[in-house]
């Protein structure tokens, strides 16, 4: 699959620039780079982002993600590889990035349970890192991003 064009953060450096804040601002807030990577494959999961998931996947071993949450990602609520904090992020990030699917998509009840394990800085950083990757996949599954050799890692 070739791409249709250019990828915006690539034409509009500022926007690219743009991004990177984003990233440093989630990178700075307390996280630990699993729990983003996760959030981060996830996410990409779900809106079908091949660019995404394959920019991810190099980086898997960098950070130190086992191979059991990688292969369980899909099924983290069943799956024992995933603390109660990575559970909680992950299904943030399934009701943000599924906003249209319920009514109420961030429940009261989930949020609280994001709460019991973030503080106020984490929680900020973790809708920031949810929010941009969102923004990631729509811009590459838009424009047909080469999974192969998506730009950002030329």
């Amino acid at each position: 699959m070739s791409n249709r064009m250019k990828n915006p953060a690539e034409v509009i450096p500022q926007a690219f620039k743009g991004i990177g804040n984003l990233l440093a601002a989630v990178a700075d807030g307390g996280l630990p780079e699993t729990t983003t990577e996760l959030v981060a494959i996830r996410v990409s999961q779900l809106n079908g982002c091949a660019a995404c998931l394959q920019g991810h996947a190099v980086r898997l071993a960098d950070v130190g993600i086992p191979i059991e949450k990688v292969v369980g990602l899909a099924a983290y609520r069943e799956s024992p590889f995933f603390d109660d904090a990575e559970k909680v992020a992950l299904a943030l990030a399934d009701a943000v990035t599924r906003l249209a699917d319920s009514e109420d998509a961030v429940s009261d009840e989930l949020w609280r349970e994001v709460t019991k394990h973030y503080d106020e800085k984490q929680t900020a950083a973790l809708v920031l890192c949810i929010a941009t990757h969102n923004l990631f996949n729509r811009v590459n599954v838009t424009v047909r991003e080469d999974a192969e050799h998506p730009f950002w890692l030329r």
